[in-house]
């Protein structure tokens, strides 16, 4: 636990692995198969291709695909959701039949996980990312649970937050409480392979801790159709979170000299991407770029301080958006389905 005093802006480690509330017993962890990744059996880019097998399957035994010529990868989830409770029988259980089948996938990739020596005891887990903002996803979930349910006690449930917010929410518990004692809001970042998000959070301080946070402003970009340059993406980011601190100005809120950033990828305690950041424009990865210092230099002063800014895994920031809601267990982890599976697990303190 770091007791720095409040006159001072040192704080955890990047990548750190005790923070206040939690412990982080790992992340990114990049479990093999034969085949790959046992997370790419889990990912968004998984149901796709369930998606597109299952109509395959149907259209070789003569039946006309229900869901016309449109690829899996173009249908969005809202339109999926909206197949699954339709009038179209076929359409519909073209569709539920994916999700049974990805949702046992989900199952068997959380098995593997507990096998793990850093997730025994695991008492819950709790499925965060795109898709589980979806009715598709939250079926599967519920699928993968009654499977899970079978054979252990472990407990599944949907991140409370929208996954859009909790990369932004979890970043007050990277922060000491000392850090945000005394302010009204801090900027938060997450970054992905195709969006970025950009927070203005304002804090709730209880017993000099944090209970709850709320997005009050957030700013989106999806980079994926600019296709910018790294150095491009980095002005572009570091421009939306100067309009939020703006915002704090304008709505009289004491904004804290601190950021937190949520980044794909393993994190090291200089805050340099040592591998994962593959799907990020441009190269992201390794000692000759620190992203928390290019951040700090656009950014300037916050309150006449220069800010601390402190980068952390975006499924470990994910899942840290939970902590208010993991009083009840001791050991407890994340999964976030996304372009890939994010994981994180974490023991309470």
């Amino acid at each position: 636990m770091n007791d720095t005093p409040a006159g001072s802006l040192n704080l955890f480690a990047h990548g750190a692995r005790t923070l206040t509330a939690v412990t982080v017993d790992s992340f990114n962890e990049e479990l093999r198969e034969r085949d790959g990744f046992v997370g790419d059996r889990a990912s968004g880019r998984a149901f796709r291709k369930i998606l597109d097998e299952c109509r395959a399957r149907l259209c070789e035994q003569g039946h006309e695909d229900p869901l016309g010529d449109v690829a899996s990868r173009d249908i969005s989830k809202s339109k999926l959701d909206k197949i699954i409770q339709g009038k179209d029988p076929l359409a519909a259980g073209l569709v539920h039949t994916a999700v049974e089948e990805f949702g046992k996938e989900l199952a068997e990739v959380i098995r593997q996980f507990m096998y793990l020596p850093t997730w025994q005891g695991t008492e819950r887990i709790v499925i965060g990312g795109g898709l589980i903002a979806s009715h598709i996803g939250e079926l599967a979930m519920g699928r993968a649970a009654v499977i899970v349910a079978g054979h252990s006690p472990l407990n599944l449930c949907s991140i409370r937050n929208h996954p859009d917010e909790a990369g932004l929410i979890g970043s007050v518990q990277l922060a000491p409480s000392w850090v945000l004692d005394g302010h009204d809001a801090i900027l938060a970042a997450d970054i992905g392979g195709t969006n970025m998000r950009a927070g203005l959070i304002k804090l709730k301080l209880k017993d000099n801790e944090v209970s709850k946070a709320a997005v009050m402003k957030l700013l989106h970009w999806r980079h994926a159709d600019d296709k910018p340059t790294r150095d491009q993406a980095v002005d572009r980011l570091a421009e939306m979170l100067k309009e939020l601190a703006a915002l704090a100005g304008t709505e009289k809120l004491k904004l804290a000299p601190f950021v937190g950033i949520a980044c794909p990828g393993l994190i090291d305690e200089h805050g340099i991407i040592v591998r994962g950041g593959q799907n990020l424009p441009g190269n992201w990865e390794g000692e000759s770029f620190n992203l928390p210092d290019q951040i700090g230099q656009r950014l300037g002063r916050i309150g006449g301080h220069e800010p601390a800014i402190l980068m952390h895994n975006d499924a470990v920031v994910q899942g840290l958006s939970e902590v208010p809601n993991m009083r009840d267990v001791e050991r407890w982890a994340v999964l976030t389905i996304g372009t890939g599976l994010g994981n994180a697990h974490y023991t309470n303190r």
